[in-house]
C-alpha cells in the first residue's frame, strides 16, 4: 500500500485531454459488471490522434466510483456493430478485468489491490492517469533496484525490492532466444551493486556468462576447476565412479565403510605428524562418509586389498573387485583430473578451494562463474550437488555471515519434474536451499526455458517471477498457477510479448507488471566472446585445427584457435581471464595415461594401472614457484612427497564463533 502526494488531485495530468469536448469523446461507460470483470461501451473517433490506443488490449484503464477509481486492464475489444465506418465515430465494447482501487484524499493517492466498491451501470471509464500509474507501481522498500520500465508507460520505472527478491528466491522463465540470459546478467549486476555482502555462484552450462561481468567475476572453466573427490558426499562420489549405474547399493554401502576408515587413517597420520607444515585444525569427531574430511585414494585401495585378502570374506570379494576396478579406472581418467589431480587436490585444501569458489574474500570480484560445458556429462549433477550443499553448509556454519546467491541456468536439467529422473542428491541440495536457505542467507535463482519440466515443489518456493515469452501451453499453465494477484488475463500475453519483455510478479514487486528490461551493451552480453570468435571467422580468420583438437583432447584449454594469432602454444603457460584482468593459472602437460583393462583380479588391475601411469612434467603454480614432480607422483601412489602450494586464504569468521568455520562444516 503506497501513497503518492498530490495537492491538485482534481487537475487532469498531461496524458489526459484537457478540453471538455475531447474529454467526453475519450471516455466510456460501464454497461456490464460482475465481481471480477466488466464491459465498457466506448466511442472510437478517428479524428482524435492515437485515440484507438486508449481502448486497446493490454492497456490499463480506470473507472470512477465516488471518490475512488477502479483500476482495470483491457483483455478484449470488439465492435458493437458488424460494420466499421472509417469516417464516423464507432462504438466498441471493451472487456476489462479488475486489478485494484485508487483512493484519493488530501494526503495524496493510495493504491490497494482489493476493491471496496464495484462500479455501477453508467460509471465513467477513461484512460488511466499518470499519477495513478505511479501509485500502482511505486516501490518504497529500503533497497531498490531499477531493471527496466513499464511497457505501457516508459516513464514508469520497474522497481524491485532486492531483499525480497533474494530472500524469497526468484525464477526467470522464457523460451530460447527471448533474452533470459541477458536479463539475468542485468539483474545480477544490479544486485551486487545494491548488496555488497552478496556473493554469487553462477552455474553456467553453456559457458556464456564469463564475458558478461567485466571486472566483477572470476571465471572457472572445467579445466581450471579443482574439487577434490573427498569433498564429495557418499552418494555424489558413488554417482561419479558408477557412472549412474543402477543396482549398486551393496557396493555403495561397502564404499561407505571404506571411506570412513580411510578418513580416520588420514586424520590419525596428520595428528601424529609433528613436523607437518599443514595448518593444524581441531580433531574432527563423528567422521562420516559425507564429511568433507580428506582421505587418499592409495589408502582406500590398500583397505580394499586388505579385505580381499581375508579368507572369510568370500561374499564381499566380487563387490570389492568391482570397487577397485571402478575407482582405479576413474582416478586416472584425464576428464576427471579436477577431482584426482594431487597437485591441486592433494592434502587438506578445503579453505583454499572454498575461498576461490565462494569469493572469500571477494577482492572486488563477488561473482564466480563456473563454466560446466567441459565437464564429463556423468559428473555434472554431482558437481552441482556438491556446490549447492557447500553453499548451504557455509551459510549455516557461519550463522548467516556468508550470504550466497546460487543461480542455476537450465535448472530443469538438475531438478526435473519427473521424480525418477535426475540425480536425487542434487534435487535434495537445491531443494534444501529453496526451503530453508532464506533463514541462513543462501538464496536461489532459477533460470529455465521449460518451467513445466521443473520440480514443482522447488519452483513453488520461488516467490518472484519474471515470465518472458512462453509458447508451450503447459509452461503457461505453470506460470498461471503461480500468478496469485493482479489481472489473471495478464498471463494470456505470454505467447505474444516481445524480446526483453516480461510479466513480472511476486514478493519483490508492489504490483504485477508487464515490463521491458533495460538494454545491456553488446560487449557485456552473455556469450559475447563466442559471437566475437564467430565474427572473426566470418571475417576470414583461418581456424587452427591443431588448437581445436588440443581442446577436444583436454591437452590445452588455452590453445590458439586461429593460425595467425600470437596465442599460447600447446605446451605454454596460460592465463585465467578474470573479467578483464589476467592472472596466472597452473597448467601441466600430461602424457596420456592408459586405462586399465578389465582383469579377473583386482590386484592385477591396480598393478597394471600403476605400471602404466603417466610421468608428471613440470608444474607451475600461480605464485610462480616451479617444482619437479617425481615420476611416482600419481593418483594411485602415496602422498609421501608433498607439493608446495599457495597459502590458503582464511575463511571469514564471526567474531563470537568459538570454532573455525571449516570445523563446523566437517561436523555437519
Amino acid at each position: 500500500m503506497h501513497m503518492i502526494a498530490s495537492n491538485n488531485f482534481d487537475q487532469p495530468t498531461q496524458d489526459q485531454p484537457t478540453k471538455q469536448a475531447d474529454r467526453k469523446r475519450t471516455q466510456g461507460y460501464v454497461i456490464e459488471c460482475d465481481s471480477r470483470r466488466g464491459i465498457i461501451s466506448a466511442p472510437v473517433d478517428s479524428s482524435l490522434e492515437h485515440m484507438q490506443n486508449f481502448w486497446s488490449v493490454g492497456q490499463q484503464l480506470s473507472i470512477s466510483v465516488g471518490d475512488s477509481r477502479i483500476i482495470c486492464q483491457c483483455y478484449k475489444v470488439e465492435s458493437s456493430d458488424q460494420n466499421w465506418n472509417d469516417k464516423e465515430q464507432n462504438q466498441v465494447r471493451v472487456h476489462v478485468e479488475f486489478i485494484g482501487e485508487i483512493q484519493q484524499n488530501e494526503f495524496g493517492i493510495k493504491f490497494t489491490s482489493g476493491i471496496t466498491q464495484f462500479p455501477q451501470m453508467g460509471c465513467i471509464a477513461h484512460p488511466i492517469r499518470g499519477k495513478d500509474l505511479e501509485a500502482i507501481y511505486e516501490n518504497d522498500a529500503k533497497d531498490i533496484i531499477t531493471i527496466g520500465n513499464l511497457t505501457q508507460s516508459k516513464s514508469i520505472e520497474a522497481k524491485i525490492d532486492v531483499n525480497k527478491l533474494l530472500s524469497r528466491h526468484f525464477a526467470v522463465v522464457g523460451s530460447t532466444g527471448v533474452g533470459k540470459s541477458t536479463s539475468v546478467t542485468l539483474m545480477l549486476r544490479k544486485i551486487i551493486e545494491a548488496r555488497k555482502d552478496i556473493r554469487v555462484l553462477m552455474l553456467d552450462p553453456h559457458n556464456e556468462f564469463g564475458a558478461a561481468f567485466p571486472n566483477k567475476a572470476i571465471v572457472i572453466s572445467a579445466d581450471q576447476l579443482k574439487l577434490p573427490f573427498w569433498m564429495f558426499g557418499l552418494a555424489e562420489f558413488a554417482e561419479v565412479i558408477f557412472r549412474g549405474q543402477k543396482g549398486m547399493e551393496l557396493e555403495t554401502e561397502l564404499l561407505r565403510e571404506l571411506i570412513v576408515e580411510a578418513k580416520e587413517q588420514y586424520k590419525q597420520e596428520r595428528q601424529s605428524d609433528k613436523n607437518s607444515t599443514a595448518i593444524k585444525s581441531k580433531s574432527v569427531n563423528n567422521i562420516s562418509a559425507d564429511s568433507p574430511v580428506p582421505y587418499r585414494i592409495p589408502d582406500l585401495m590398500k583397505l580394499i586389498d586388505a579385505r580381499l585378502g581375508l579368507l572369510d570374506n568370500k561374499s564381499e570379494k566380487p563387490l570389492l573387485k568391482t570397487l577397485a576396478e571402478k575407482i582405479s579406472t576413474i582416478s586416472v581418467d584425464l576428464r576427471f583430473q579436477f577431482m584426482f589431480d594431487k597437485n591441486a587436490c592433494g592434502g587438506d585444501k578445503i579453505e583454499e578451494i572454498i575461498s576461490k569458489i565462494f569469493r572469500l574474500p571477494q577482492n572486488d570480484l563477488p561473482i564466480c562463474v563456473l563454466e560446466m560445458s567441459g565437464l564429463p556429462a556423468e559428473v555434472v549433477s554431482s558437481v552441482v550437488s556438491v556446490l549447492c550443499r557447500l553453499a548451504f553448509d557455509l551459510a549455516v556454519s557461519s550463522e548467516g555471515a556468508i550470504q550466497t546467491l546460487v543461480v542455476c541456468e537450465e535448472a530443469h536439467r538438475y531438478i526435473p519434474a519427473d521424480i525418477d529422473a535426475g540425480f536425487w542428491p542434487t534435487r535434495q541440495s537445491i531443494g534444501r536451499i529453496a526451503k530453508e536457505g532464506r533463514k541462513y542467507g543462501v538464496y536461489l535463482g532459477i533460470i529455465t526455458q521449460r518451467p513445466g519440466e521443473l520440480d514443482p515443489t522447488i519452483l513453488s518456493q520461488c516467490n518472484t517471477f519474471f515470465a518472458m515469452r512462453l509458447s508451450n501451453q503447459k509452461d503457461q499453465e505453470i506460470i498461471a498457477g503461480a500468478f496469485n494477484s493482479g489481472a489473471q488475463s495478464t498471463i494470456n500475453f505470454l505467447p505474444s510479448i516481445s524480446n526483453r519483455e516480461c510479466i513480472a510478479f511476486g514478493e519483490a514487486l508492489h504490483s504485477p507488471m508487464r515490463m521491458t528490461f533495460e538494454t545491456v551493451l553488446a560487449k557485456d552480453l552473455p556469450g559475447a566472446n563466442i559471437r566475437q570468435i564467430q565474427e572473426d571467422t566470418r571475417a576470414g580468420k583461418v581456424v587452427n585445427l591443431q588448437g581445436v583438437i588440443s581442446k577436444m583432447r583436454k591437452e590445452n584449454a588455452f590453445a590458439s584457435l586461429y593460425n595467425d594469432d600470437d596465442g599460447i602454444n600447446i605446451n605454454g603457460q596460460s592465463s585465467l581471464q578474470v573479467s578483464g584482468k589476467s592472472i596466472g593459472v597452473e597448467q601441466r602437460d600430461n602424457s596420456t595415461a592408459q586405462k586399465s583393462s578389465n582383469s579377473s583380479s583386482a590386484h592385477k588391475a591396480i598393478a597394471d594401472i600403476r605400471a602404466s601411469a603417466a610421468t608428471w612434467q613440470k608444474s607451475t603454480y600461480p605464485n610462480g614457484r616451479t617444482v619437479e614432480a617425481p615420476s611416482e607422483d600419481h593418483p594411485l601412489n602415496g602422498y609421501s612427497t608433498p607439493m608446495p602450494a599457495p597459502a590458503p586464504q582464511h575463511v571469514a569468521k564471526r567474531a563470537n564463533a568459538g570454532n573455525s568455520l571449516i570445523d563446523k562444516l566437517r561436523r555437519g
